[in-house]
């Protein structure tokens, strides 16, 4: 004790720092914080030191604290020289720690309140950019997530933000003040956070709150879609990164107990004044409906922002409108179903994520098979046609096209606008994306496309679609409201995205972004939080006979002998078409034609019982509707790689695994075997389709 005495007297001789490090060895500070304590008093140390610690309980950020803290310490020390100049009689006054109650904290602060629980204090025009999925829950006043409002009252939304897309952002929205007292409004807010959260968070809430202030609860999530994915060695990346300079203060262990990470303003969303102008206006145009539900076409090349611009209208429309209507006309990309999919969806509930998170049932879905239409532009055409023939002109439309808008792709581009007859064409550019005309209704009107004819038309006067609404398939009173359209209106949106994506990498990303679909859509099959994860090799698969379903194989030339080769451990489309299979007594039974016919759903063929004549099929798809499927069609969609290499519990032999395998064989490879453009293309499409048996 005496030594240690000693040694605390002795203290203007050996440095504070050291003394700090000892007590809590988390406090590190940065360079300028330790040449300022050389300049420090003894008590001025010791009160430094104090603050620290007070600030690391606190939770609060204590480098700022050190540095406003040495910044008052030497205002306060009287000046034995005067080396520069004294300061100016008008200086601004450097600003005191954060303290309860003041109208603007630097940093939003942190608490946790609980496992897996933290509470978010977010002032007035401040944002908390984040990597990792949560729970989000307003308490008291306005956030804003990716567009979409969430309010005090309102349900809990599942936030996803993944490193493969843009980090979100919770940005505190300003809410009308009621003409209360500021008493009265923390005696109300304080009620409302009384069945969240006890009486130490309540207080501490209460201490940091100021007008205008939102209060957000994070909340750790885990469904069984995220574990799913997480359970293959590899993507776990893609919801968390661990950062090799992690802050061990009481912000960061609060996040990590969430399943969050704080990140940089600069890696989050950031629009540009162009698209907040646009999604200003279309949500206008919306919600004025002076003219009827707006169609909203959004096209550009490859990597400009669509997808995200597309997510961002639809959340932004959902505050005001009940629900939005979106056709996804992208094979590669699609949005809300595994991908080679054309569909059609009303969206009830906001977008929050990537689309492997929230994989839905559309309300209209064909499968063609491809992630690109090349070679089969014509069929591309009738299936748009199909599937936008269940479009009721009930709310507005938002029509997503592929990237591909050169040559070929730019007139069938052309071909999609005549027959969708858009009210508004969103066209996106950016500084790397390569030149593309402006789609004016003029410039459409004059040029050809691929298979529509150019046509002259009188200024301000509609023109007459009346050769693609008989193929539509509309109602006779549709038909007659839907004759004349007015062109659309041009509007022109520049990107200003920090790309990451180059043309030497982009089909690599791609493939990525599509595997992650499919397996977000194989996540269905896991049971619901918190039963533990089941492998697909141990879930139960559906017997098929064979007399029960018609086969095709959409994107190749397969001879009748090894049909049952491509279709076993394959992806197939549950699809359901007007012929009646069930007169055939054996089978397979095999389609002459690729139909266009409806997809109910998607699965894997994960065995073949020949004695029998059985397909084991496994699918997320409900008995209800597996009753009406069938036809099974088989694509150039392929299963993950990581689904058959990385199962759990599979021990000597893989199932399908080989190194002995023959590129030759037709079908085998995308290259080889590929199926030319039928003649049949060259005449219009029916649903029903002729059947063969083997």
């Amino acid at each position: 004790m005496a030594d240690s005495l000693q040694q605390h007297k002795r203290g203007p001789c050996r440095s504070a720092w050291l003394r700090a490090r000892k007590a809590r060895p988390q406090l590190v500070l940065s360079r300028r914080p330790r040449r300022r304590l050389k300049h420090l008093r003894w008590c001025a140390r010791r009160r430094l030191r104090r603050r620290l610690l007070q600030a690391q309980a606190a939770g609060a950020d204590w480098r700022d604290v050190a540095c406003q803290v040495s910044h008052t310490d030497e205002a306060r020390r009287p000046k034995t020289a005067a080396p520069n100049p004294a300061p100016s009689a008008t200086a601004t006054p450097v600003a005191a720690p954060s303290r309860p109650g003041s109208a603007l904290l630097p940093i939003p602060p942190v608490r946790p309140v609980g496992p897996g629980r933290a509470l978010l204090l977010l002032p007035v025009q401040q944002g908390f950019t984040f990597s990792g999925i949560c729970r989000v829950t307003c308490l008291y006043g306005q956030v804003q997530v990716f567009g979409f409002n969430i309010s005090q009252g309102q349900p809990a939304q599942d936030v996803f933000s993944t490193y493969t897309h843009s980090h979100l952002t919770i940005n505190a929205v300003r809410y009308s003040m009621p003409e209360k007292s500021k008493k009265e409004i923390k005696r109300e807010a304080r009620t409302l956070l009384k069945s969240h959260l006890n009486l130490d968070d309540r207080c501490w809430s209460m201490q940091n709150f100021s007008p205008l202030c939102s209060i957000v609860l994070l909340e750790h999530l885990k469904t069984s879609t995220v574990k799913f994915i997480t359970s293959y060695p590899g993507l776990s990346y893609i919801f968390t990164q661990e950062s090799p300079t992690f802050q061990i203060n009481t912000e960061g262990l609060a996040l990590r107990s969430v399943g969050i990470k704080r990140e940089k303003k600069k890696k989050g969303l950031l629009l540009s004044k162009s698209a907040l102008s646009t999604l200003e206006e279309l949500v206008n145009v919306s919600c004025e409906e002076v003219d009827g539900c707006p169609i909203i076409l959004v096209c550009g090349s490859q990597d400009v922002g669509k997808s995200t611009f597309n997510r961002y209208l639809i959340n932004q429309l959902l505050n005001s409108v009940s629900c939005v209507d979106y056709l996804e006309c992208d094979l590669g990309q699609t949005e809300f179903t595994p991908p080679g999919c054309i569909s059609l969806l009303n969206v009830t509930e906001p977008i929050l994520g990537p689309p492997f998170s929230h994989q839905r049932t559309p309300q209209k879905m064909v499968y063609y098979g491809k992630t690109s239409c090349k070679n089969d532009y014509e069929n591309y055409i009738e299936i748009i046609k199909y599937v936008f023939s269940s479009y009721k002109r009930e709310s507005p439309l938002i029509i997503n096209t592929m990237g591909w808008v050169l040559d070929e792709g730019l007139l069938l581009l052309i071909d999609l606008i005549r027959l969708l007859s858009p009210s508004h064409v969103i066209q996106f550019s950016s500084a790397h994306s390569k030149y593309m005309p402006a789609l004016t209704p003029g410039y459409v009107d004059d040029k050809d496309g691929l298979y529509t004819k150019s046509k002259s038309k009188i200024r301000n006067q509609g023109f007459k679609l009346a050769e693609f609404a008989e193929n539509l398939e509309f109602a006779d009173e549709e038909k007659e409201s839907l004759v004349v359209f007015t062109g659309h209106k041009l509007m022109r949106v520049h990107s200003e995205f920090a790309f990451r994506i180059t043309p030497r990498n982009r089909e690599l990303h791609n493939k990525i972004l599509r595997d992650l679909a499919v397996l977000g859509y194989l996540g269905q099959l896991q049971p619901p939080v918190p039963k533990p994860l089941s492998p697909l090799h141990g879930l139960t698969p559906y017997q098929v006979p064979f007399n029960a379903v018609a086969l095709r194989i959409t994107h190749s030339d397969v001879a009748p002998t090894h049909i049952l080769y491509a279709v076993n451990a394959s992806w197939v489309g549950l699809c359901k078409i007007l012929d009646d299979v069930r007169g055939y007594t054996n089978g397979p039974i095999l389609l002459a034609q690729t139909p266009i016919c409806d997809c109910l759903g998607f699965g894997i063929c994960r065995g073949i019982d020949m004695e029998k004549r059985l397909y084991h099929i496994l699918t997320p798809v409900p008995p209800e509707e597996l009753r009406t499927v069938n036809c099974l069609l088989v694509g150039a969609v392929s299963i993950p790689h990581c689904v058959f290499k990385n199962q759990r519990g599979l021990e000597g032999t893989i199932p399908y695994i080989t190194t002995d395998y023959n590129f030759k064989l037709p079908g085998a490879s995308e290259k080889v075997g590929a199926r030319e453009p039928e003649e049949r293309h060259r005449g219009k499409l029916h649903p029903k389709s002729k059947l063969y048996r083997k």
